[in-house]
């Protein structure tokens, strides 16, 4: 029998699939303008929900899947690194597509693509809401509307981050492995060097309970209420990250997802309340770590075709539109401090006559 169950190993999640998922911390980026990437500062700690019956509201019992703290206007972006195989995963915030700006659907869509093609999309820091840039996830309260959720759909249900994964058919995957065994062989053959090493089988982990598909929505919030401990996802700054079209045909993969998960985000108050633990320390000040001369990071795939915004994400307004100006002081890295990485161009090389 297949295991669809998705598994928590530390801090990292793990979907049938060979999908590989880390919620990182990160600096918040200014939302005017547009940024390189911004460093990662460790992962959130996750936990799931089944491991805390006693403390965790009810309609999080039925959603089952796991729970992680974060800040207010806090920052994240989704590591992928580690994942195996190629899959296609849906990443919703509230149950709105990140790459698409639909609603929640259980089916891959390639007119609008909803999805992520994994491994080749590293990362994901934002909703994709302009050509060769997204709009970085920050943290906000249900209830003010200020969330993707609440300015796309115009009600706060949900919250949170799901996560879907699908894998290739049997003949698809079948052919990728062949390719990638010949490119190993072509690898050896030219002497050896750099030659693919074979997955590691990742250790029995817990199963995190998948979110229930019928799971009743709790009633929409009023537009300006009390803030709640329940989290959801609002875009802050501008980067250059693009999100990668699929140039497989959409029959090539699975109907039906091979395991997916509700990502839960609370407080960090709420997080000490339901788990005992206490939460990461608050984020770190972007102008400190600039100054420090750390590194920020541009990425460019030059194989890759960069999908096309939508207009209900290119729409939703910053989250300092919703709760003020950010007074966090910005100090611009400067360009020894900004690393590319996959394709960088290189030094250019000298042409003379012919």
């Amino acid at each position: 029998m297949t295991d669809t169950a998705v598994r928590i190993d530390g801090n990292t999640l793990r979907l049938p699939g060979g999908v590989v998922v880390r919620f990182v911390r990160t600096l918040r980026l200014p939302e005017t303008g547009t940024h390189a990437l911004p460093p990662g500062l460790g992962e959130f700690p996750v936990r799931r929900v089944a491991d805390y019956p006693d403390t965790v509201p009810d309609e999080w019992r039925a959603r089952g899947g796991v729970l992680l703290p974060v800040y207010l206007r806090e920052a994240m972006w989704l590591s992928f690194a580690g994942t195996t195989e190629p899959a296609a995963l849906q990443v919703g915030v509230g149950k709105v597509c990140a790459v698409s700006g639909k609603r929640w659907t259980g089916r891959l869509s390639h007119k609008p693509q909803n999805y992520v093609v994994l491994p080749r999309q590293p990362w994901l820091d934002g909703i994709n809401s302009g050509k060769g840039t997204v709009r970085q996830f920050v943290a906000v309260p249900l209830g003010l509307g200020a969330t993707v959720e609440g300015q796309v759909t115009g009600e706060e249900v949900w919250g949170g981050v799901q996560l879907q994964s699908f894998p290739l058919r049997d003949e698809p995957l079948a052919a990728w492995r062949r390719e990638q065994e010949a490119q190993r062989e072509r690898t050896r053959s030219a002497g050896g060097f750099g030659a693919a090493l074979p997955a590691m089988a990742p250790q029995a982990a817990p199963a995190v309970p998948p979110m229930a598909p019928g799971a009743a929505p709790m009633p929409a919030a009023p537009a300006r209420r009390a803030m709640s401990a329940a989290m959801g996802l609002g875009v802050g700054g501008s980067m250059r990250q693009e999100v990668y079209r699929d140039d497989r045909r959409l029959k090539d993969w699975a109907e039906e997802p091979a395991g997916r998960v509700f990502v839960h985000l609370v407080t960090p108050p709420e997080w000490r309340r339901i788990t005992g633990e206490e939460p990461p320390p608050s984020p770190v000040d972007r102008a400190a770590y600039t100054r420090a001369g750390l590194p920020w990071y541009d990425y460019y795939d030059q194989d890759a075709e960069d999908l096309a915004p939508t207009d209900a994400l290119g729409a939703v307004e910053p989250v300092g539109d919703w709760l003020g100006d950010d007074l966090e002081p910005w100090q611009e890295p400067s360009a020894g401090q900004v690393k590319p990485l996959k394709d960088a161009p290189g030094k250019p090389v000298e042409d003379g006559d012919w």
